[in-house]
């Protein structure tokens, strides 16, 4: 497991062109193996502009050496406020490259998933720009109200999809880990995009599936409404996914907007954009 970046109480960006337009953050990150893997297989970046968390596969090494691979691969692009669709898939390209050349770790071949949010400029004003390839989920809270932004890449979303089994029946389904895209594998990374205003007041989760494997929806919103923190909110979650049976590794990352610019175009959003991009 490689953790980049924990909790931060308060962080400023300056929007640029503008001095006294500024976006704070607060976020927290957590991870457990869980209580059934000898090995914990996910990792996460958690420092602003990027927010991510990889689950891999593999067994053992492997898995863990691709997750690693990726949220290395993205940290590299922290050295600025706010990065682009180019710039992540450029770093998910040399993740898989990295895979490659693990001669003793990847040898059976491996991947991982990947999934988090980002600051970007469009036209000068900032969004997040939310990325997905394979399971792991981003969820948005605000007013009581939970959103899940991102669709699986899986059998069990493409059943869902084509209306040959209901949500009841997919939370059980036996095909629920077997996912249809990943990183990895010596293929290129094929991310969704979409952007997402960024609203004061809201709440951010980017979880891996050893979360929603034990977590319903309504105890998702539950947790997330009651933490007074990001941490906070990220322990309870952690301690209810655990204590519910803990059979995967769990990862999350909660990030709270504190503010947003009082001015600007990005204050009134715009559509998401629906078309996930390949």
């Amino acid at each position: 497991m490689t953790q980049i970046g924990r909790s931060n109480r308060r962080h400023t960006v300056v929007v640029p062109g503008d001095p006294d337009a500024r976006i704070s953050l607060a976020w927290a990150a957590l991870s457990d193996k869980g209580y059934r893997r000898s090995v914990n297989e996910d990792s996460l970046v958690a420092r602003s502009p990027i927010f991510a968390v990889a689950d891999g596969m593999g067994g053992h090494k492997a898995g863990d050496f691709a997750s690693a691979a990726v949220v290395t691969r993205l940290a590299e692009r922290v050295r600025v406020d706010f990065v682009d669709e180019e710039a992540l898939t450029s770093a998910l390209r040399a993740a898989v490259d990295d895979m490659g050349r693990g001669v003793g770790h990847t040898d059976l071949g491996t991947g991982t998933t990947v999934t988090g949010i980002a600051l970007t400029l469009v036209d000068g004003n900032p969004y997040w720009l939310v990325f997905n390839i394979g399971d792991s989920r981003v969820y948005s809270y605000r007013d009581g109200t939970l959103e899940q932004l991102t669709l699986d890449h899986s059998i069990v979303q493409e059943l869902l999809d084509a209306g040959a089994i209901t949500p009841a029946e997919a939370e059980v389904h036996p095909h629920s880990n077997v996912i249809t895209r990943a990183v990895g594998f010596n293929e290129d990374p094929v991310p969704d995009y979409f952007l997402l205003p960024i609203v004061a007041g809201s709440r951010l989760l980017v979880c891996s599936d050893g979360l929603t494997k034990e977590l319903t929806e309504h105890g998702i919103r539950h947790f997330l409404g009651e933490g007074s923190s990001p941490l906070d909110a990220a322990q309870q979650l952690m301690d209810a996914a655990l204590g519910n049976g803990g059979r995967d590794n769990v990862t999350v990352v909660v990030v709270d907007v504190l503010a947003t610019p009082e001015s600007g175009s990005h204050r009134l959003g715009v559509a998401r954009r629906a078309a996930r991009r390949h």
